[in-house]
């Protein structure tokens, strides 16, 4: 058999079914629909979609939604006013929390500074203010490099300091907008040599502050910065009248995403629970569902229970192919898209072959097996859903690591660690004779 054509007869069966999935999306709008897609995704709790829905209702369908540990035996939805940068930490040393591999501030003092910072002696005067505070300190340039970096790792290494730099976003004149617009949230001042600003001359008036800081290695949320409420509805304003003025539809949509990061809140959900074990895992359920519903709201829902994969394969029927290869290829794509739906309905103790044969006899795709209550239902109207994007990467990620082995002469791996039996039992106590039992 011809490795290339059976990887290219899988390839053109993945394309023809992401273009049929496509083509039966339905997008979401209303809260009812977003709180379907987070109950299933949440292994059926409706309390915790119809949290998520409420969330994307109070910050709008683009805003920043965050999890966080609750105080109460009950979930909660906060919204705080707060801001969402799209760079994280310039390095993974700035971690606090490596079990989320982020690096988490509470109250820390916030340092902007327009351009790059790499000398020594630039880092040591707010250092020394943090330290002076006994407070965490958030760095925010254009970059941090060189001896300024390796000064503010090594101090979180060794001395402990809570401490965390990220480039500024943005380009050019818009990175330094973006600056401005944070240091007007967080009430502190854009450090900057055009004002004749000097780092080694930075005071505590000069630094910004906030609630908390969450940085990922791919985003910041700042919550709560202590910025003059009139002076951050000030910057709003003028920023509402550049986007009256602007020509230009690019500065149009930079000036947008800037006053939506000022004026917009970040959503809190607070998961609580009796124990740590049982807020961690409801909160892994909480963040499952978000994403879901996330990926829903940008591309759509189709029939959930794996109906909308199973209808799809029907139409890998129709596919021709250059060669035999190439439909053994399809084949096994068509085989995998109606394993959803087999194994779903063998789980819920009916044979799975019975309700297969049965669905790709109808007309109707939306169409399914409800396994909950052993029923044919309309997938769709029973609010058995799921996100297309969702459908689509796990198809399209499986397809193109098995293709890839396909093609693939050796592979490197590690071998399992042999584990040591476990000790015997006590010399001479192998048994009591006399005793019955």
């Amino acid at each position: 058999m011809n490795a290339m054509d059976l990887r290219r007869g899988i390839t053109m069966a993945v394309d023809a079914v992401v273009t049929n999935l496509k083509s039966r999306a339905r997008m979401i709008s209303t809260s009812e629909e977003i709180a379907q897609v987070g109950t299933i995704s949440a292994n059926g709790e409706r309390e915790i979609g119809e949290l998520i829905a409420k969330a994307m209702e109070k910050v709008g369908k683009e805003g920043v939604i965050t999890i966080h540990d609750g105080k109460t035996l009950y979930n909660e939805l906060e919204v705080v006013e707060g801001m969402k940068l799209d760079r994280g930490y310039i390095s993974p040393y700035f971690i606090t929390n490596q079990k989320n591999q982020k690096c988490e501030l509470e109250d820390p003092l916030i340092l902007v500074h327009e351009k790059k910072i790499s000398n020594l002696t630039a880092v040591v005067r707010v250092l020394e203010l943090a330290l002076k505070r006994q407070r965490p300190l958030l760095i925010v340039a254009e970059d941090v490099e060189s001896e300024a970096l390796a000064t503010l790792i090594l101090n979180k290494l060794r001395a402990g300091i809570k401490v965390c730099a990220i480039k500024a976003p943005g380009f050019g004149e818009n990175r330094k907008a973006n600056m401005q617009d944070l240091a007007v949230l967080t009430g502190g001042d854009l450090i900057t040599e055009e004002l004749g600003m000097d780092l080694e001359k930075v005071n505590l008036d000069m630094l910004g502050t906030c609630k908390k800081v969450t940085i990922s290695k791919d985003d910041t949320v700042i919550l709560d910065g202590a910025g003059d409420k009139k002076s951050i509805e000030e910057r709003c304003e003028q920023i509402r009248s550049a986007i009256e003025n602007s020509t230009s539809d690019y500065d149009k949509e930079k000036l947008q995403e800037r006053l939506a990061k000022l004026s917009g809140g970040v959503a809190v959900l607070k998961i609580g629970g009796a124990s740590e074990a049982e807020v961690g895992e409801k909160k892994d359920r909480v963040t499952d569902a978000l994403n879901a519903t996330k990926a829903a709201v940008e591309e759509g829902i189709v029939p959930g229970g794996g109906v909308a994969l199973l209808y799809a394969a029907k139409e890998l029927e129709k596919l021709s192919t250059a060669n035999f290869d190439q439909k053994i290829g399809v084949q096994i794509i068509q085989n995998a898209l109606k394993t959803p739906v087999h194994t779903i309905a063998a789980n819920a103790g009916v044979e799975g072959a019975v309700v297969v044969g049965k669905l790709l006899e109808q007309d109707n795709t939306d169409l399914g097996y409800d396994a909950a209550k052993g029923e044919y239902v309309d997938m769709v109207k029973s609010g058995i859903i799921d996100p297309l994007k969702v459908i689509r990467t796990a198809l399209v990620d499986a397809a193109s690591v098995s293709s890839l082995m396909t093609t693939t002469e050796a592979i490197v791996v590690e071998l399992p660690k042999e584990e040591k039996e476990a000790p015997g039992g006590m010399g001479g106590m192998g048994g009591m004779g006399g005793m019955d039992y």
